[in-house]
């Protein structure tokens, strides 16, 4: 199940790369801090995270993601390498438990991300939103906390923004995404 869902959220991020157009890479996000392309390094980045190493760049994003993809994918189909415990700034978790807590669920979220900076369809799967919803709104408020704190889970980990409100009888991704920090409603970058 778990390289199942990291598979279908890495198949629609992949095709979001894929989308983007030439000169939209330095293009702003819904991430006050990155570009489209930082959206997307930083994405690459916690492949790496995953696998133990950083994962070498070409200079082509869509390439450097495969790539990143490729790595994530044999640590999935490894068992050894799968349930290795590895320390994460919530505490001690396997490979595979880290890939989905952390990888997976954050393409769902930068995907959107992606797909604001860049024209593309925002939808996100009725099955991750509702599951990211529960996630989120299941943490203790301490924790939520410290993820709305920048550095809050190591330097430069930055987890939630603050929390954008949403009109009432917002969509449950609008609400998700204000939750965490973007502003649906808002198309300026």
């Amino acid at each position: 199940m778990i390289a199942e869902r990291y598979n279908a959220r890495a198949d629609a991020f992949e095709a979001k790369v894929a989308n983007v157009e030439p000169e939209q890479w330095d293009d702003p996000s819904p991430c006050a801090e990155w570009t489209v392309r930082g959206v997307v390094d930083h994405v690459i980045d916690m492949h790496g995270v995953m696998v133990g190493r950083p994962i070498p760049r070409t200079g082509d994003p869509l390439a450097d993601f495969r790539e990143a993809r490729r790595q994530v994918q044999a640590a999935l189909d490894d068992p050894a390498s799968a349930t290795t415990e590895v320390p994460t700034p919530a505490g001690p978790m396997t490979v595979i438990d880290h890939i989905d807590q952390v990888l997976s669920d954050d393409m769902v979220l930068h995907g959107w991300d992606l797909a604001r900076a860049t024209g593309q369809d925002e939808t996100i799967p009725d099955s991750d939103v509702r599951r990211l919803w529960d996630i989120a709104t299941s943490l203790p408020a301490e924790i939520i906390e410290k993820a709305r704190t920048p550095g809050g889970f190591g330097p430069g980990i930055e987890v939630y923004g603050p929390e954008v409100q949403v009109p009432d009888g917002a969509s449950l991704q609008d609400r998700l995404l204000g939750y965490v920090g973007r502003d649906p409603m808002s198309k300026n970058l």
